[in-house]
């Protein structure tokens, strides 16, 4: 993906023959803050991010629908499909107390509240009720819940999450 750059969609489609394109947004959350983004940037896998301006967005069923400055045929669209929507991560959307995004939650270490090391987080899994946090550690994975009973601390700037292990979460030989 792009250096700074966050991903928070993927092309799908071209809709109808105006120009519009077909986006899977990936905060369905809030649909509408998408029209607050002054630039995207669309990326292929190995290429660099390529920047266009939005001139036109609306919500569309579970897809965000957007007209993109010097995109107009359905051809252009078709060309487009599957390349990554990216942003700016200073135009996200504010965030509530003790909310993250999952980029600055991927990567973190993950200790337990003695010190012991259960891994790195490698992906995020959402599952409804709560996200996931997939841990590795060598060949073992663990999946911590995303829940106030067992997260303690999360420390954006050391990357750092401390948890309190559910019974049943981690063995005493797994750390």
């Amino acid at each position: 993906m792009g250096e700074d750059l966050i991903v928070i969609g993927r092309v799908s489609r071209p809709h109808g023959v105006k120009g519009e394109i077909r986006i899977e947004y990936f905060n369905p959350e809030d649909p509408h803050f998408f029209s607050h983004y002054y630039m995207i940037y669309l990326q292929r896998e190995g290429e660099p991010p390529r920047p266009y301006r939005p001139i036109k967005v609306r919500p569309h069923k579970k897809f965000i629908l957007a007209t993109l400055e010097g995109v107009r045929t359905k051809e252009e669209i078709e060309g487009l499909r599957g390349d990554w929507v990216l942003v700016d991560p200073t135009e996200l959307p504010p965030l509530g107390d003790d909310e993250y995004y999952w980029y600055e939650i991927v990567g973190m270490q993950v200790f337990t509240e003695k010190g012991g090391h259960v891994g790195e987080i490698k992906e995020i899994l959402p599952t409804g009720g709560n996200d996931v946090y997939v841990v590795r550690k060598g060949k073992k994975e663990f999946l911590i819940p995303a829940i106030k009973d067992v997260i303690v601390e999360i420390d954006k700037d050391a990357r750092k999450m401390v948890i309190h292990p559910l019974e049943g979460l981690l063995e005493e030989d797994d750390l």
